[in-house]
């Protein structure tokens, strides 16, 4: 049972019915995303894309976005600092792709609706919750009176507002930021360059800071710091002011939506409460800066699902359901830090923050070091999971979506090979290795050589892997790194992969780095 149909609970009702498993999804709204043509969440990482490609909607959402790699940030007409995020890129996915949040979310309940596994109830509202031991029941209201449903395992995507979350008062320790933004949604009559800019500062917004970046429908998004000791409510006149200032008298544009902003954070204490799970903004909420709260929530559906299908096949140990909490909420620790670092640099609030941000831009101005100190928001990144006890020998980073090529002279991705079903990677340097059997592992070989399963004439591949380092790497059917081996055997896989399932122990040690 998944309550709530935004990102998080869309994408794991899609991953759980690839897997095989009924779902029932819950949602008191019958539209997806927000009214007209609002923006909201755009940004979408690498990590996210790659997700999409294996639930059957990549194509989709690349056809109708804006893909981009160049970032650039500003004082004034002065860039002093840009990247290149395709720079080294491996994956079949863009770095960043730009398409407005109710694009994917229409795109994934698409995808969902006619599915023989999927029960989509629209305009259900969840009112109350009963935890038994083995199962959970949940009160619901809609348009035709009221019922109860149980489930063995619910899901709570239910959103900043979580109904579910409320019911079980659970604490979340919210803050809320003294910044505050105004979104403005434009089209432009000539193209610009498919790059996000950041000014730091500008003149055009009186010295605060202000975001530009490309999506869909030849649309761009600008978000402009307000004066954070002014409350008043933006009007559609103070866009147009600001528009005119930033783009100067001669650009012709059309505001064609408008909404006002500010960060806040909240981190539930636990991901998992017995039989009820928490993922996306019901668990945890960042300021918003590197594009962190959709793509995490995406993740968070990313790293549960392959773990619900085994739990609820019986093939894994409930246990293995602790690692969701173990690891996910590390990465929103990681993500509230990063984000809120960034803010701390582009709203500064102190003299000693301030000074900070002076003296960083000083620098970056003289010195190549300098340009990346400048945190106009890092992006963001597939978390790698480095304490999590379910994770062995150096692994936890995230396998990019290569393009691959099999002996037989046919091509694929990595995601291929992911799918469908849950099964694990085993992928070895030595064609000669004996493959260890286990109906939940598959085995290749991939190297340079015409023996090799797997076709990397370059070795890069490997060399991202690890495998230069290590004779074989396990592979979890999310694409993070089980861990490496460096003899391969039946009883070292077997002990990796129960380790992996949560019916063994990781040992951090021997082949690790």
């Amino acid at each position: 049972m998944v309550v709530g149909g935004g990102l998080s609970g869309l994408t794991l009702a899609c991953d759980l019915a690839a897997r095989g498993q009924h779902v029932v999804l819950l949602d008191e709204d019958d539209t997806v995303g927000v009214r007209g043509s609002a923006s909201r969440g755009i940004v979408y990482a690498q990590k996210s894309l790659e997700i999409f490609d294996r639930l059957g909607v990549f194509d989709r959402i690349a056809s109708k976005g804006v893909a981009w790699s160049i970032g650039r940030s500003l004082v004034e007409d002065e860039v002093v600092y840009s990247f290149d995020a395709a720079r080294g890129n491996l994956s079949c996915q863009p770095p960043f792709l730009n398409i407005q949040q109710f694009y994917v979310e229409w795109f994934l309940a698409e995808r969902l609706h006619g599915h023989p596994l999927t029960d989509i109830r629209w305009g259900n509202k969840l009112t109350g919750v009963r935890a038994n031991d083995d199962f959970v029941t949940l009160e619901v209201e809609w348009s035709g009176g009221r019922y109860e449903i149980e489930a063995d395992w619910v899901v709570d995507c239910g959103g900043l507002n979580s109904t579910l979350r409320n019911c079980l008062a659970l604490p979340t320790y919210p803050a809320k930021g003294t910044e505050r933004w105004l979104i403005c949604d434009v089209r432009f009559a000539d193209a610009l360059p498919d790059e996000r800019w950041t000014w730091i500062r500008t003149r055009a917004n009186d010295g605060r800071a202000v975001w530009r970046h490309p999506m869909a429908d030849g649309i761009w998004r600008i978000d402009f710091q307000l004066d954070a000791g002014d409350d008043t409510e933006p009007s559609e006149e103070t866009c147009h002011a600001l528009l005119r200032r930033l783009l100067g008298p001669d650009v012709a544009f059309d505001l064609v939506w408008y909404g006002p902003w500010a960060s806040r954070t909240h981190l539930l204490d636990d991901f998992r409460r017995d039989r009820i799970l928490f993922a996306g903004d019901s668990a945890h909420v960042f300021p918003p800066f590197g594009a962190r709260g959709g793509n995490s929530g995406i993740q968070d559906a990313d790293n549960l699902g392959w773990k619900l299908a085994l739990v609820l096949a019986g093939l894994a140990p409930e246990r293995l359901l602790d690692s969701y909490d173990a690891e996910r909420r590390a990465a929103a620790i990681h993500n509230t830090k990063i984000a809120s670092r960034s803010l701390r640099f582009v709203s500064p609030t102190t003299v000693q923050e301030r000074l900070i941000q002076e003296q960083v831009i000083a620098l970056a101005r003289r010195y190549p070091f300098a340009r990346a100190l400048v945190n106009t928001g890092r992006l963001s990144e597939a978390f790698a999971y480095p304490t999590s006890p379910f994770i062995a020998f150096g692994g936890g980073g995230s396998v990019p979506n290569a393009r691959i090529g099999y002996a037989d002279g046919r091509s694929g991705t990595l995601v291929d090979l992911v799918r469908d079903g849950s099964s694990f990677i085993l992928l070895t340097r030595n064609p000669a290795t004996p493959a260890p059997e286990h109906a939940m592992l598959k085995v290749l070989s991939i190297g340079q050589g015409d023996g090799a399963d797997i076709r990397d004439p370059a070795g890069e591949l490997s060399e991202r892997l690890g495998l230069s380092r290590h004779e074989a790497v396990l592979i979890r059917p999310d694409l993070h790194i089980a861990g490496h081996l460096d003899e391969v055997g039946e009883d070292s896989v077997h002990a990796l992969l129960a380790a992996a399932l949560g019916a063994g122990t990781a040992e951090n040690q021997g082949a690790g780095e």
